[in-house]
């Protein structure tokens, strides 16, 4: 005799099929991107300001020692965080000189980091160091 599937496997079979239609966003581990053990200074032009969610980046425009311009992706913290923390879309404009301290990325030659310090000599503007991260 053969047994009918019940809408409750029927049901379930369709949820699956749905589900997988979504792309999956998988957080990535800061330690296995980036190395922890060294931090390193990035003084250059701000080129552009991506505040969003899961995680904001600054693109920034650093010169090496031999003079070549390199445009680094720095990661920051997600857009809620750093609205609670005095920063808006407002607060970095292209053009702006920076300094940023920041963990780079575990592969050689790349330029990516995730940012811990961020410095606007012009205005003062400081972020990080912790505890409330604020904007001064």
């Amino acid at each position: 005799m053969k047994q009918r599937a019940g809408f409750g496997t029927l049901g379930l079979l369709a949820g699956v099929a749905f589900a997988a239609g979504f792309p999956v966003h998988a957080h990535h581990s800061f330690g296995a991107t980036y190395n922890l053990k060294t931090e390193i200074t990035l003084q250059g032009k701000l080129v552009q300001f991506m505040f969003r969610n899961p995680h904001s980046f600054v693109h920034v425009e650093v010169p090496d020692e031999q003079g070549a311009v390199h445009r680094w992706s720095v990661e920051w913290s997600a857009a809620g965080a750093l609205t609670r923390q005095g920063v808006d879309r407002g607060t970095l404009r292209v053009g702006d000189e920076v300094t940023i301290t920041a963990y780079p990325s575990r592969t050689p030659g790349e330029f990516r980091a995730q940012m811990l310090t961020l410095r606007r000599p012009l205005d003062g503007l400081t972020w990080g160091e912790r505890s409330g991260e604020v904007v001064d």
